[in-house]
């Protein structure tokens, strides 16, 4: 399967709950203005079928569609065509089940779901290129806060390998890390 083929039935989920905070508690997080509008962009960019906000409180998921009916209606329209394009494929949804449930409706079949960590998780390490070799649905799995607990690292069969730098500061946000992760994917690479 191509990068792009792959990407077509990629999802991204953005997870703020169950994730542990900096104590390593399990808690929900607060949603950020910057995750919904860049992660978007990011998901649409590199072609995924799908970007799913993962929050149990319903005031939330409110704050999210409200953000996301303002770039698609009326002025925020608008003002800014491509931003209501990236939000097209943004859903908001109150557990990882739901979102995983979404997947298995839209492509008839279980998704192979992959998680994210900068921590050690003793799930093994997939590579793009076995990624690639699934024919199923991708779920990608992000934790806000201090990464994903372990309750929602048990949904994963895998992770993909940690991003690292030269230095020993390892906390990127997590914007930031899903479009490094997406281009180390489905980036299209110069041939040489």
């Amino acid at each position: 399967m191509t990068p792009r083929e792959k990407a077509a039935m990629t999802t991204v989920l953005l997870v703020h709950h169950p994730v542990l905070n900096r104590n390593g508690e399990i808690v929900t997080t607060a949603v950020t203005n910057l995750d919904i509008h860049d992660i978007s962009r990011a998901a649409r960019t590199f072609g995924c079928e799908g970007y799913h906000l993962v929050t149990p409180i319903a005031l939330q998921r409110e704050l999210i569609l409200s953000v996301i009916s303002h770039w698609k209606e009326g002025f925020g329209l608008a003002h800014n065509p491509k931003r209501s394009e990236a939000f097209e494929r943004t859903a908001v949804v109150s557990s990882i089940a739901e979102s995983l449930d979404l997947i298995r409706q839209q492509h008839g079949q279980e998704p192979l779901v992959i998680a994210t960590s900068a921590r050690e998780t003793g799930l093994p390490v997939f590579s793009a290129a076995r990624l690639l070799e699934d024919p199923r649905p991708l779920a990608l799995l992000f934790g806000t806060g201090w990464g994903l607990a372990p309750e929602a690292l048990a949904a994963a069969k895998g992770v993909l390998a940690p991003i690292t730098g030269p230095s020993d500061y390892n906390h990127l946000s997590v914007r930031s890390a899903v479009s490094i992760i997406l281009d180390r994917l489905y980036g299209n690479r110069a041939e040489s």
